[in-house]
């Protein structure tokens, strides 16, 4: 079995003596430095540390120094800096600087073996790449599905097979997921509805040493402010009326893994401070609990309304914005990348077929103009939407541009195909005009059902009902 060792850099004795026990009782061989100079002595020696811990603050300069060098010039070593207790804007400026992680002082020993297992996990994810990296050259398929010549290991093969496209801006953002899949920092993902943000989440999860463990995605404009407290933390029985059993939170859910909270502008300020603590102190209290419970969670938060205005107007906190905003990662509309909507319709009429179990078509070239000139409010929510109604009116095997319902405004949403009263019965076509206006205001909204219910006057419940009820996704 191969040595692994673990760099720890910090000018407190004791620290050091500490982190060298608890490092070694995890199997760990320990390199120890005082100061910046001693650490460069020791990187100058071996390259194959699996760990670095660094303090922030150092006798002969600071522990950033010592991230950015290494990120430099061994970029494969995971880096998590010791901060002081209390200042999180040195954790934030760490992990910016591109830290894997962080941990405070007084360092707590189950959050250390938390934070060490899982770079050890991302070392040996690196070292099984690497035994596998002579391969064949990638086949046609995944030519067509998008690779640009540097997505060709097993990690990029599964972005081009999940996140398609040739554009750009889609191989950018290939690129970036790679590389937030590494760190533990936080990212937030912006966009507007529709464009992905969540298969983003879920690529950062799946790539990185998390994967075998939880992703909890939670949309939190979905929960009733009420119930927020509870959903998110758990609750014990006999805490308030109705809490029958102990109810496990999300934090406790995707204990190990990731924390998706998508749509996180919608939260209320009295959750948000509750949501910061969590995320600074790592712990979380059930309602009606005696303790606090540890959690090991990686933030992943979106949001297809821009944070920073609603910071400036008090409705968003500045703390957290900054606390969730530690790397943002934008997704692309289809405006942006408008030379994949051919591949992405090609992609998803094949998928339709499939799950539809009827023949696959094909798209005209006047189909396909349409398609790359239409304006997408609803991105790629509202193509998927466009095929399907396609589908579902197309009289053979090939779609043309009058099967899309496009309409004579190239910036006008799919419109459903409502009948004449007297064609078919009063409930019939009753129900077939307020399926038509859910679909309208869904639409407007960018498909925030939260903002759509809010248009139509209904609460969101009644909304959730009446989208079951029609099949509308």
């Amino acid at each position: 079995m191969t040595e692994m060792r673990a760099l720890v850099v910090d000018d407190e004795p004791d620290l050091r003596e500490l982190l060298d026990i608890t490092l070694s009782r995890m199997g760990l061989e320990v390199d120890t430095a005082e100061d910046l100079a001693a650490a460069r002595r020791c990187l100058s020696g071996r390259s194959d540390y699996a760990l670095c811990l660094t303090d922030m603050r150092l006798p002969d300069g600071n522990g950033l120094t010592l991230i950015k060098e290494i990120n430099r010039d061994h970029e494969q070593i995971p880096v998590a800096m010791i901060t002081a207790f209390g200042k999180v804007e040195d954790a934030v400026t760490a992990l910016k600087y591109g830290a894997f992680d962080f941990v405070s002082k007084p360092v707590d020993l189950e959050v250390l073996r938390n934070l060490v297992r899982t770079a050890l996990k991302l070392r040996q994810d690196d070292a099984e790449r690497s035994a596998t990296t002579a391969k064949p050259a990638p086949s046609s398929a995944s030519s067509r599905a998008g690779d640009d010549g540097a997505d060709s290991d097993d990690e990029k093969s599964l972005l081009l097979q999940r996140l398609i496209g040739q554009s750009d801006a889609i191989r950018q953002v290939r690129r970036t997921i790679v590389k937030l899949a590494r760190s533990q920092a936080p990212v937030l993902i912006s966009g507007d509805s529709g464009t992905g943000k969540e298969l983003a989440a879920r690529l950062i999860h799946d790539l990185g040493p998390r994967a075998e463990e939880p992703f909890v995605a939670v949309n939190c404009g979905a929960i009733p402010s009420e119930l927020m407290e509870s959903e998110f933390f758990g609750h014990i029985k006999g805490s308030f009326t109705g809490a029958d059993a102990d109810k496990e939170g999300l934090f406790q859910a995707a204990q190990g893994g990731t924390l998706f909270l998508d749509e996180v502008a919608d939260l209320p300020l009295a959750m948000q401070v509750k949501l910061l603590r969590v995320i600074q102190e790592k712990t979380v209290r059930p309602i009606g609990g005696r303790r606090e419970l540890k959690i090991d969670v990686r933030i992943l938060s979106a949001s297809h309304k821009p944070l920073k205005p609603l910071v400036e107007d008090g409705t968003f906190r500045n703390d957290l914005y900054y606390r969730l905003n530690v790397i943002e990662l934008h997704m692309p509309g289809l405006a942006e990348r408008r030379g994949d909507i051919a591949i992405l319709a090609r992609h998803f009429l094949d998928n339709i077929a499939e799950q539809w179990g009827e023949p696959a078509r094909t798209l005209d070239e006047s189909a396909i103009d349409a398609l790359s000139r239409h304006n997408y409010s609803g991105n790629v929510r509202e193509l998927v939407n466009i095929l399907q109604r396609a589908v579902t009116l197309c009289d053979g095997d090939v779609i043309g541009r009058e099967d899309l319902s496009l309409g004579d405004d190239p910036s006008a949403g799919p419109q459903p195909a409502i009948g004449r009263p007297d064609d078919r019965s009063l409930d019939d076509y009753i129900e077939d005009v307020e399926k038509q206006i859910l679909e309208k205001a869904l639409h407007e909204a960018g498909n925030n059902k939260t903002e759509a219910a809010r248009q139509l006057g209904i609460t969101f419940r009644s909304l959730r009902y009446k989208l079951k009820k029609y099949g509308i996704d």
